[in-house]
């Protein structure tokens, strides 16, 4: 390998570990920048020079002999490719910054929700119910008054805990697709 191939991987490889380090602690060297998501952020310098020093090496090593053609070479053709990959993160940095998302289910979330009775609930003791909640099942440990046997319907009208749900038996029912 001669000495312009290796410049080019090093700058590369430069750029290969600026992207690591990026993605481990990206929100430290962009805490509260304007630009985040923007043409001099640090993933898109990263993959700039990135894509410029690994296709100028490839470049550079295809060039018969060392010296100036093949380090013009690779340089244009680093720079070819560095453009577009720039432009590919940039919009790929937009779209995941703002990716719309759904709100962290929380404990007022549950109240009022509907479910069944997987594990038969004794008064005073827990079972389980599967509750559904923005058209997600899931499965909580649930307390009643009175004894629920499996596969009654059930409201939840109390949130203990995180995991836990105080429920009452209820006259309304899902939908068959959403019981399974």
């Amino acid at each position: 390998m001669d000495w312009v191939t290796g410049t080019f991987l090093v700058v590369g490889a430069i750029g290969l570990v600026l992207l690591a380090v990026s993605l481990l602690f990206g929100e430290l060297f962009q805490l509260g920048h304007a630009d985040v998501d923007g043409p001099f952020s640090v993933p898109v310098v990263a993959g700039f020079v990135g894509a410029f020093g690994f296709v100028g090496g490839i470049v550079a090593a295809l060039v018969p002999g060392a010296g100036a053609p093949s380090a013009l070479l690779g340089g244009v053709a680093g720079l070819a490719t560095a453009f577009p990959t720039g432009w590919l993160v940039i919009r790929l940095t937009r779209a995941l910054m703002r990716m719309p998302t759904d709100a962290t289910l929380t404990r007022d979330d549950l109240i009022g929700a509907l479910g069944t009775v997987t594990t038969p609930i004794r008064p005073g003791g827990y079972g389980e119910v599967k509750l559904t909640i923005s058209g997600q099942v899931l499965k909580y440990n649930a307390r009643s008054a009175r004894a629920l046997p499996l596969g009654t319907p059930v409201l939840v009208i109390e949130t203990p805990s995180e995991t836990s749900v105080v429920v009452e038996e209820t006259d309304l029912r899902l939908p068959p697709a959403v019981t399974a």
